[in-house]
């Protein structure tokens, strides 16, 4: 997002005193985010939408409570999303199909290459389900949604570092699951792994 916060708690202030021009550029700025997050939880396109809509129409419906409270809006809004699938996911007990999001943008590919991203994506899906909640939710709120670490923080109602533990656990844990190697960069050298001992 190219608004910075002061702009956005201006039209905050100005959809609080009623402005619809002001809400409608807030819902420009925050839609494509809050459904790319709502998506990657949840089943069906159909259903992300409707999830959408409803986060909106909730924000639109508290704004006149919303106090930023240390909290931007943005984390704010996405608190609203993230509830909003926790209660999607808890009623209906569904996740998202990865290969279903693939098919949503649009993807031009042949048969052959179509069957190898189904079972990459396959083989990802699989492996986000073996993630705790929390991990899938830092995932989705940092990648899906493009939130920073301290935004995604907010959001949880988490310290950032923790936040940025979880993201850390969960990009290791799908890395197990999926048997991709770490980058040369990142691993520590053999002779620090288990020092002799004279």
């Amino acid at each position: 997002m190219t608004v910075d916060d002061a702009a956005i708690e201006r039209l905050v202030g100005e959809a609080q005193a009623g402005d619809a021009w002001a809400f409608g550029r807030l819902f420009d700025l925050y839609h494509l985010p809050v459904y790319r997050f709502v998506a990657s939880r949840v089943r069906r396109p159909s259903d992300a939408e409707d999830l959408t809509q409803l986060v909106f129409v909730k924000a639109l419906e508290a704004l006149p409570r919303y106090e930023s409270r240390g909290i931007p809006f943005g984390g704010w809004l996405f608190r609203l999303a993230r509830n909003a699938v926790i209660d999607f996911v808890r009623t209906s007990h569904e996740h998202a199909d990865l290969a279903q999001s693939v098919e949503r943008a649009g993807m031009d590919a042949g048969p052959d290459e179509l069957a190898v991203t189904r079972q990459e994506i396959d083989a990802v899906g699989a492996a986000l389900s073996t993630l705790t909640d929390d991990q899938r939710d830092a995932i989705a709120l940092r990648f899906f949604a493009g939130l920073s670490a301290r935004e995604a923080a907010e959001v949880m109602g988490k310290q950032e570092g923790t936040v940025r533990g979880l993201q850390f656990r969960a990009i290791a844990a799908l890395r197990r699951q999926l048997e991709i190697e770490e980058p040369e960069a990142s691993r520590t050298p053999r002779a620090l792994e288990h020092p002799r001992i004279s």
